[in-house]
């Protein structure tokens, strides 16, 4: 199997998936979200990530909006697919079915609301690797789903299960990160999930984000990644300074209704979600418009 330490080092951009007024997909804001991050300079995509509210999208839908993505990005840069939940069986049949042979891996978050144990994680990504047509990304947030994939766990699947290549580790906690860097295969690719944390844990070693805030802030953010990864950490922290207070506000109340508040502000998209998530308070958005006007 191939290293993904190359081809998805440095900024991935979880992106959002646009919504019409009447709940539809909108596919023309897609198309304007795709090309506004590649212009921003970050390295690939990941389409129907958590950000992109996928609990809330039918299966068609999700087929539509991955073939549409594959049809804008024409290849500029890495597609990565989301295919994650906690239904086994299910996962199997969509890692089977999905239109997948454009994309460079799989990011499979682990299994929420069933609170599996560590050998329950372990069995479940060992089968989704074995029938997955392309590398899988592991996809800890224990913060969502309740349950953390410990470092053991993590370190156990990188050396045991071919086709496991990597981990969004989105647990916070800094002692957890570095002990999976330090016992990770060589070949093993590991990225942060976590915005406000990715500076310090790029420092420790991380490869690369998987980002909420370069759906709004792809230029800045991928050049914050780009000089910690080159090791310039002066510049690195003077950027990452200016975004501090956005992924307050981002991450204030809900996660994509934070970032969708700045990118409808910016004019990128309508300011639209799925139930039961709703837009940013009035409070909060006033912080988005101050925000942007500094």
């Amino acid at each position: 199997m191939a290293s993904l330490k190359d081809t998805l080092k440095g900024t991935g951009v979880a992106i959002v998936t646009p919504f019409r007024k009447n709940g539809d997909v909108d596919f023309d804001a897609l198309h304007a979200m795709i090309d506004f991050v590649i212009s921003g300079k970050v390295e690939y995509i990941v389409t129907l990530g958590t950000t992109g509210e996928t609990p809330t999208l039918a299966k068609p839908e999700k087929t539509d909006v991955i073939k549409y993505t594959y049809e804008v990005v024409k290849q500029r840069v890495p597609v990565v697919v989301g295919i994650g939940g906690n239904n086994t069986r299910e996962l199997i049949h969509e890692l089977k079915t999905f239109p997948l042979d454009e994309a460079t891996a799989v990011l499979s978050t682990s299994p929420y609301y069933n609170k599996p144990s560590q050998e329950g994680l372990f069995q479940h990504y060992k089968v989704l690797a074995k029938e997955s047509p392309k590398p899988i990304l592991l996809y800890n947030v224990p913060g969502r789903t309740s349950k953390n994939i410990e470092a053991d766990t993590t370190i156990r699947l990188a050396n045991e299960v071919e086709n496991i290549a990597g981990i969004k580790e989105a647990s916070g906690d800094m002692a957890q990160c570095m002990k999976i860097l330090r016992d990770a295969p060589k070949d093993f690719l590991v990225v942060s999930g976590d915005d406000a944390l990715a500076l310090p844990q790029l420092a420790c070693g991380m490869q690369g984000v998987i980002s909420v805030a370069a759906n709004a802030f792809p230029k800045e953010f991928s050049d914050m990644v780009r000089s910690s990864l080159s090791c310039d950490f002066k510049k690195a922290k003077s950027i990452n300074d200016k975004l501090i207070k956005a992924y307050e506000i981002m991450f204030a109340e809900n996660n994509p209704a934070g970032v969708k508040a700045f990118l409808s502000e910016m004019g990128l998209i309508k300011n639209n979600l799925r139930l039961p998530v709703v837009p940013l308070s009035k409070k909060l958005m006033e912080g988005v418009k101050d925000y942007l006007k500094k």
